[in-house]
């Protein structure tokens, strides 16, 4: 199973690149149950951790102060949640995991944003918990979400 963000960088598929750094993509995630959620993705090929240089490493510190700033001025997110999980890469023979995080903001109350209702039903726990149905938009209002990120991310 190949990484579908991966995939993303490879194809030079960027519609939903939202900043790039030296070493980082930050994407748009398909998925906006979570408003904001994002993926950052290394450019180069990874799959672990440890295996970081210390300028990726950085790099990664700079995004992630950034990126949980410009979601809160635009969104209004209560905290956040940071994850490199890749399970999915293991599930087939040979795994192919490549290394990226997963950005999910959490809100504490229900938050409007282009008319409308954005809620986080399982605040205060694993968003696993949640298996309702993922949050797929258009593509005009991912650009919208897109251009209200944007607007506070200066990478």
């Amino acid at each position: 199973m190949e990484c579908e963000y991966f995939e993303i960088i490879k194809d030079y598929k960027y519609g939903d690149l939202l900043a790039e750094t030296n070493f980082w993509l930050i994407i748009l995630a398909p998925d906006q149950r979570n408003l904001g959620t994002c993926v950052v993705a290394l450019k180069r090929d990874e799959r672990e951790l440890s295996s970081l240089t210390d300028e990726e490493w950085s790099d990664l510190a700079m995004i992630v102060k950034k990126l949980e700033v410009a979601v809160k001025k635009a969104f209004n997110a209560t905290m956040f949640n940071w994850g490199c999980l890749m399970n999915s890469s293991y599930l087939e023979e040979p795994p192919s995991p490549h290394l990226h995080w997963h950005f999910i903001p959490r809100y504490r109350k229900p938050v409007e944003f282009q008319g409308k209702i954005f809620e986080d039903p399982c605040f205060g726990t694993s968003t696993m918990h949640n298996r309702g149905k993922s949050l797929k938009l258009s593509e005009e209002f991912k650009e919208k979400i897109k251009d209200k990120i944007g607007e506070n991310l200066e990478i």
